[in-house]
């Protein structure tokens, strides 16, 4: 039976990857989501998991590449400087298929930066995964239940198309306290994949997880492998929620945190008249690409929200192909992008 408590975002984040079958966590500590390795090392021994504080962020997610090798539920969590370190390791475990979570909860940059809550390290969540071609796939909640909930589905997704699956958040988000409806911890489901390693058993083939390929053409159609599953995720896994005026004039467009103050702006605004609505990005990669596209033909304007200096409006300026203008609302190094300030700017651009 699950129940519902009063959480901080990151401490729903762990609870819903252990409900979602995690079992091995790999990780080094970093604000703003500390909770997270706090919560994981508590919990996970009742549930027969193993809580390993790595020396390193290059050293954690060595070590998730070696679980997730043998088909074990993993997962690592940082911060945007964390990330940055884990860069190499995720590349291999891209290149070798395999499946794993990552959770990044954000702060302000570049740099050392601070730990306010920031959206820049979009380009790194949805374009990253170190070098070479391929990145895996991200989601963005926006609230301390979504966090939870998909960080529960993110493993299955992740070996649905045998990649890193990261769930983006933010500084806010992982520190908010808010109600959660916590789902139960059952265990990770018993499959037999027929890639994974852990010796020469019962009489089936070794086998090998590698991401080496010195002949030119086998590394070409590796990576057109691993693209066409994320052309089956573009069909299956992409996901958005829209909310405000079904005839708007004016559209925005925001993700996470800045999808809260959206909402608050699209209902300021429709009650002075201003027809507004809001498509908030669930899934970043694969990104929504046809819906915002089509409102763009039908809005006089787009306007991005985010707490970058402007990243997510480079996706969405892509998908609309000048149907409308895209305008920028944003704040960046860990400031916060306030419900008014949205507003007025909507105000102007609705003169």
């Amino acid at each position: 039976m699950s129940k519902r408590v009063l959480m901080k975002g990151n401490e729903a984040a762990a609870a819903g990857a252990i409900a979602g079958g995690c079992r091995y966590f790999f990780g080094y500590p970093i604000t703003p989501q500390n909770q997270i390795p706090e919560y994981m090392a508590a919990h996970l021994p009742e549930v027969g998991g193993l809580y390993l504080q790595a020396e390193s962020e290059v050293a954690a997610v060595n070590m998730v590449y070696g679980a997730a090798a043998t088909g074990a539920r993993v997962m690592t969590s940082s911060s945007g400087p964390g990330v940055s370190l884990m860069q190499e390791g995720l590349s291999y475990i891209v290149g070798a298929e395999l499946p794993c979570v990552i959770i990044n909860i954000v702060r302000g940059g570049p740099g050392l930066g601070n730990i306010g809550p920031s959206q820049s390290d979009y380009f790194l969540a949805t374009r990253g995964a170190g070098h070479g071609d391929g990145s895996g796939l991200t989601f963005a909640p926006y609230s301390v239940q979504e966090l939870h909930d998909w960080c529960a589905r993110a493993f299955a997704i992740a070996e649905r198309y045998r990649t890193p699956v990261t769930i983006l958040g933010d500084g806010i988000l992982g520190q908010m306290l808010e109600p959660c409806e916590l789902l139960p911890w059952t265990g990770p489901p018993v499959t037999e994949f027929d890639w994974t390693i852990g010796g020469v058993r019962h009489g089936r083939p070794r086998r090998i997880v590698n991401s080496l390929y010195v002949d030119l053409d086998e590394l070409e159609a590796q990576n057109h492998k691993i693209f066409e599953r994320y052309r089956q995720a573009e069909e299956q896994e992409t996901t958005w929620q829209e909310y405000g005026h079904e005839e708007p004039d004016l559209l925005l467009c925001a993700y996470g945190i800045c999808g809260r103050v959206c909402e608050t702006v699209a209902d300021w605004a429709n009650e002075r008249g201003l027809k507004v609505r809001l498509l908030r990005p669930i899934s970043l990669f694969p990104f929504p690409t046809e819906p915002i596209r089509s409102w763009a033909e039908r809005v006089k304007h787009i306007l991005v929200c985010e707490l970058s200096m402007g990243q997510l409006i480079q996706d969405v300026r892509l998908a609309v192909e000048g149907r409308c203008p895209v305008h920028l609302s944003s704040r960046t190094g860990g400031a916060f992008l306030t419900p008014e300030e949205v507003l007025e700017r909507v105000e102007q651009l609705s003169r």
